[in-house]
């Protein structure tokens, strides 16, 4: 703490005897004393000399202590520094009301004991040592925190942009016939396992989101069903790999919620893959269905196992960051302990309520989650000609990552396109502007001239005729907003599954 003969205290007061006083007791007990007689004089010896504490008499000749007082705490060079308002009168009790709450620390009414003054200015000094060390580690946890997600999404950067390749290897494996039964095994772990890879990315960024409440929805018109069934059909390789059995239960008709249909493909992608996670045999149940009409309709997603359960203490807490049913098992079962906290934090952003029930260890468990139901959206517009979705375009890829770009290339060549590569922005900009295309995905983390620049430079110099797809393995909505803005057309985050990438080329 701000020891007696370091500290410096202003005494302001307009009687000179009293200030007299202060100012011996105070220099007496060790302290660096500065003295003013009006208020407009406390407030410029407190900017020049930012003293630790401000001795205020509430009655001054200008302005009164109470506004002197309000002034100090409205200036941010000033606010941090401790008040004691005194008085040479009786002070009704909401005159101390009206100090306090102006901001002072502390009220003293004359005449009071030399000692008196002196304990509570060294106490008024331990007070403002102890907030400058707490306003001070808060800082430095505010530096840590933003270094923190930096280094988060610069890590999701580089594990996508990996994952990308390999992702986009997958969807061209797929498309060819398998020469074996083996062959084919090892195709889906492959793409079991980048999948998985991919999940585990995306709930580890969101964990800084999470903490900071900086989770957002890009709410649209979305039938729950077919969003159900792209889940599906990412779980049910993995069940069957498991030996699980999956049974589910679909209404025959939609369901048109208006909501982010990637966030509800994580939610259900995340309970799916914790039932499964945490049942060794037996079977995984989702049933699906509505409730209620109009107004009060929702939609209803069970989620049932019949596997390890959650004990009963455990069970109050299963929503909270970084909990787990069995932390025992927790590496051999594996995940990160935050995907229920994100389920449960899309659903509440989607207006909805995901609970969780178990009867106990080995009685398996239940994740409810209910969703309100937009009865006044309608059916899309039709499809396109799927003739028409998939004719042959030009299409430029600005890709650093080589194995990304040349398997970005075969992808697209196998769908029948003609495409044009560029290692960097500056290669890229050259080719668009030699040989325009008709579309160009480029990867936002390029050398030199990133893809922002690119984008700029080619609507000014090529204009509105090309359709541009940024690709990025940056999360982050802000990346969204500054890409558009730059001039692109889409935002993809990496890695990028081609049925995706496909429809996305079938709607630009």
């Amino acid at each position: 703490m701000v020891e007696p003969r370091q500290a410096t205290v202003l005494n302001v007061n307009d009687d000179d005897a009293n200030r007299y006083l202060v100012n011996r007791l105070l220099s007496l007990a060790g302290y660096n004393v500065l003295e003013a007689a009006t208020g407009m004089a406390a407030l410029l010896l407190a900017q020049q000399h930012r003293p630790d504490v401000v001795i205020l008499d509430v009655k001054l000749p200008d302005i009164s202590g109470y506004e002197v007082c309000e002034r100090l705490r409205a200036d941010p060079h000033t606010a941090s520094m401790a008040v004691l308002h005194t008085s040479a009168t009786f002070v009704t009790s909401d005159k101390k009301v009206r100090g306090l709450e102006g901001g002072a620390d502390a009220y003293l009414t004359q005449p009071f004991e030399g000692a008196e003054l002196v304990a509570t200015v060294k106490s008024l000094l331990r007070l403002r040592h102890a907030e400058q060390v707490a306003r001070h580690r808060a800082n430095e946890l505010a530096e840590m925190d933003r270094r923190k997600d930096e280094f988060l999404a610069m890590l999701g950067h580089e594990l996508r942009n990996p994952l990308a390749a390999i992702m986009t290897a997958i969807g061209i494996l797929e498309r060819r016939p398998a020469g074996d039964d083996k062959d084919a095994r090892m195709r889906g772990i492959i793409q079991r396992q980048a999948t998985h890879l991919a999940r585990l990315v995306d709930d580890l960024l969101d964990v800084s989101r999470i903490t900071r409440d900086k989770v957002e929805l890009r709410p649209g018109r979305v039938d729950l069903v077919p969003v159900l069934r792209q889940v599906l059909q990412v779980m049910q390789p993995l069940a069957e790999s498991r030996g699980l059995g999956l049974d589910v239960t679909l209404p025959s008709g939609p369901l048109w919620l208006r909501a982010d249909a990637t966030r509800l493909e994580q939610i259900f992608t995340n309970l799916l893959d914790n039932a499964l996670k945490y049942t060794d045999a037996g079977r995984v149940r989702l049933h699906v269905e509505q409730e209620g009409v109009d107004g009060s309709a929702q939609a209803v997603v069970r989620v049932q196992d019949s596997g390890i359960g959650i004990p009963p203490e455990v069970l109050p807490h299963i929503f909270e960051l970084f909990a787990q049913a069995d932390t025992s098992l927790e590496r051999t079962r594996g995940g990160l302990g935050i995907g229920l906290t994100l389920v449960r934090k899309l659903v509440q952003l989607h207006g909805g309520e995901v609970t969780a029930r178990s009867d106990g260890p080995g009685h398996g468990s239940e994740f409810v989650v209910k969703l309100p139901l937009d009865p006044t959206l309608g059916a899309p517009a039709p499809a396109r000609n799927a003739v028409d979705l998939r004719r042959a375009r030009r299409v430029l890829v600005v890709e650093d990552n080589p194995d990304a770009r040349q398997a970005m290339r075969d992808l697209l060549e196998l769908w029948g396109h003609q495409v044009t590569v560029a290692p960097d922005g500056l290669q890229g900009v050259a080719l668009a502007v030699s040989q325009p295309p008709e579309l160009a995905l480029v990867d936002i983390g390029l050398p030199g001239l990133d893809g922002y620049r690119v984008a700029q430079t080619l609507r000014a110099q090529v204009g509105n005729g090309i359709r541009l797809v940024a690709m990025t393995g940056y999360g982050d909505p802000e990346g969204r907003d500054q890409a558009l803005r730059a001039g692109f057309d889409r935002h993809l985050i990496k890695p990028v599954k081609p049925d995706e990438l496909d429809r996305i080329l079938s709607e630009l």
